[in-house]
């Protein structure tokens, strides 16, 4: 009987739906916290008190538990206090003096808080699950002409293996017999294959399209440039904001500061001030309630949560305060190419005929024989002829696909060939039409020819064309001080026109992406906070490496893990609109935070002159939690 069997004769779930379970654990206590809460204080309104008590104390164990555990279990490993055990001290000192429901809440606020950062931790984790999904775990390795499948991480500098169309390349290397075209999307982001014969470089992770090759491995499994990716995205997600390291030298200082004042209040007016002892221990736990930073937390989570709210509905998913935050702060933006400022396929941009061809029948047979091929650029070719000539295409008599060249076919008896330049014949091309290709190149464009009959026919150039929006969003962008930077995978020609046409300040070209990466870290140095936009695999590292990582929505689904902010419509001018968004949040939570804190201290210091009776301790405690709440539901509008 298998595992799940047995638990389900027991009346047990099966472990696949604990698993489900398990990362919610924390929400789910929370939320049961909240409704023994509710319910103790019914019954106290019905003066059932033992039942009150009851409820109550199963709100501070359920909701309490995962917070007590976790900071029992860091005051041991790093012998200091943390906030997690003042919030426990708190909630017990409240019941101790008869205020249960009090205390709950306080534990309910809590372990709300908790459980969401937990949840956003488990979801961090993903992306690198999705980067390693695209790593081949078996390669066909060639040992003196057998062919056997072996695991990758078996694989040694230079052994040969086979990799056949459509397949990933399972290790980087140097091709030794073959030629193919490549889609290096994984690594360098571009939509355009790559056409690489004998003693090209292949990395692993890459697809390969068309023909068979075999590949001289030149590195391990744990070398290759792929490998590399995942170790970057971990090495980034696992440092710490500078906000995160002072909020946790704030706290150790916070928790001592108020548990020396606590216990000291609870002796030294018995003794200077001639206060009875019940007198001290009474103040000492109002001070140990007031002083709890309930207000302070409610300051920023409702305002976070808000401000998230209101960007969904615009369309900018945030991942967390903490990236929301540092978006008011963002000095630089750098943008990734293909799909990110252009639209991440190529479409046809201009089309030259000789005058000795009649268009429409030269595009009409053209689109006919590249309709044969899964290129990305002869299916932008046949979508244009489908959308401007309505006619049924043929189906060629004779067809060969030259890898890495073009396209030999036979229609009517007409000889014809559409690929490279040199593939037509390299002099005629560059001085087809008046030597036009050498513009059109100039401008980013990637040139198919046309020739028929051994006469060269047509030039049809076609780019990645940069989206209508990327123009306003990047001057919107510079309005607002923030210097704009092109990270791209593509050549220097192509990306000195996009980055003139899409207005950026500054661009890279042929980055690879650790090249991304360290370009990043060096734009950190000159201005400190900085945001990656991008929507490829290859941009997962740098998403990761910048203080806020922003995807596009129809990216992968790595860099919409990796990142933690992500648009789902693709609409560039939403980053303005999500700064603004930013601003307006860390307005209230400053607003928040001072006032809470004020609270705080007028209720420390009017305790301490005995102004203060505990109802009224709460209902300024409680009041101005309230109050920071309300406050903050102001971010919902837009």
């Amino acid at each position: 009987m298998s595992t799940d069997a047995k638990r389900l004769s027991k009346g047990l779930p099966k472990v696949g739906m604990l698993e489900k379970v398990k990362p919610h654990a924390e929400l789910i206590a929370a939320g049961l916290s909240g409704v023994f809460i509710a319910a103790g204080w019914i019954t106290d309104k019905t003066n059932d008190q033992v039942a009150s008590i009851i409820f109550y104390l199963l709100a501070f164990m359920i909701g309490g538990f995962a917070k007590a555990k976790e900071g029992i279990e860091a005051t041991y490993e790093n012998k200091q206090l943390n906030v997690e055990m003042l919030m426990i001290f708190a909630a017990i000192g409240s019941a101790i003096i008869g205020y249960w429901t009090e205390g709950a809440i306080l534990i309910f606020i809590f372990a709300v808080s908790g459980a969401l950062e937990t949840y956003t931790m488990n979801k961090s984790h993903k992306e690198i699950s999705s980067l390693m999904k695209l790593q081949p775990e078996e390669a066909l390795l060639i040992n003196n002409g057998v062919e056997r499948r072996v695991p990758v991480s078996e694989l040694t500098v230079g052994d040969h293996i086979l990799v056949k169309p459509g397949e990933r390349i399972p290790s980087d290397g140097v091709i030794m017999k073959g030629h193919t075209n490549i889609d290096e999307a994984a690594i360098t982001g571009e939509s355009m294959p790559v056409s690489k014969g004998l003693e090209k470089e292949v990395f692993a992770g890459t697809v390969n399209l068309t023909g068979a090759i075999t590949v001289q491995t030149t590195k391990t499994s744990n070398e290759t440039l792929f490998h590399k990716i995942i170790e970057l995205v971990q090495s980034a997600q696992s440092e710490k904001s500078p906000s995160q390291l002072f909020i946790e030298r704030f706290e150790g200082t916070y928790v001592k500061t108020v548990l020396v004042v606590v216990l000291l209040m609870m002796f030294l007016p018995y003794f200077l001030l001639d206060w009875t002892w019940n007198e001290s221990f009474y103040r000492a736990m109002i001070l140990l309630v007031v002083a709890s930073p309930c207000a302070l937390v409610a300051s920023i989570m409702p305002a976070t949560l808000s401000a998230i709210s209101n960007g969904a509905k615009r369309g900018i998913l945030v991942k967390g305060g903490v990236h929301l935050e540092n978006l008011s702060h963002l000095e630089a933006i750098a943008f990734d190419k293909t799909g990110t400022l252009t639209k991440g396929k190529p479409e046809v941009t201009e089309i030259i005929i000789n005058e000795n061809f009649v268009e429409a029948d030269l595009l009409w047979k053209t689109a006919s024989i590249e309709n044969q091929s899964n290129h990305p650029l002869a299916q932008s070719i046949v979508k244009y002829v489908k959308a401007n000539f309505e006619r049924d295409l043929l189906q060629p008599e004779k067809l060969e696909d030259v890898s890495g060249w073009g396209l030999k076919a036979e229609i009517s008896g007409e000889q014809w060939k559409i690929g490279k330049a040199d593939f037509v014949g390299r002099e005629a091309a560059l001085t087809f039409a008046d030597g036009k290709a050498a513009d059109l190149a100039s401008q980013g464009n990637t040139l198919v020819f046309v020739q028929v009959n051994d006469c060269l026919a047509a030039m049809i150039a076609l780019k990645d064309v940069v989206r209508q929006e990327t123009k306003l969003a990047i001057d919107h962008l510079k309005k607002q001080g923030i210097y704009t930077v092109m990270l791209t995978g593509d050549s220097e020609k192509t990306a000195n026109a996009i980055a003139k046409e899409s207005h950026v300040d500054q661009y890279f070209a042929e980055c690879l992406p650790e090249e991304k990466v360290e370009h990043l870290r060096k734009l950190k140095e000159k201005y400190r906070t900085i945001a990656m936009v991008g929507d490829g695999i290859n941009d997962a590292p740098a998403l990761a490496t910048a203080n806020v990582g922003i995807a596009m929505g129809e990216g992968s689904d790595v860099a919409l893990e990796t990142a933690d902010v992500v648009l789902m419509k693709n609409d560039l001018p939403r980053i303005a609109e999500a700064i603004d968004l930013s601003q307006r949040m860390n307005r209230i939570i400053k607003q928040n935070v001072i006032f809470s804190i004020t609270v705080i201290m007028v209720l420390i210091a009017s305790n301490f002159f005995q102004l203060l009776d505990l109802p009224f301790g709460v209902i300024g405690h409680e009041g101005s939690t309230i109050l920071v709440i309300l406050n903050s539901l102001r971010l919902l509008k837009n």
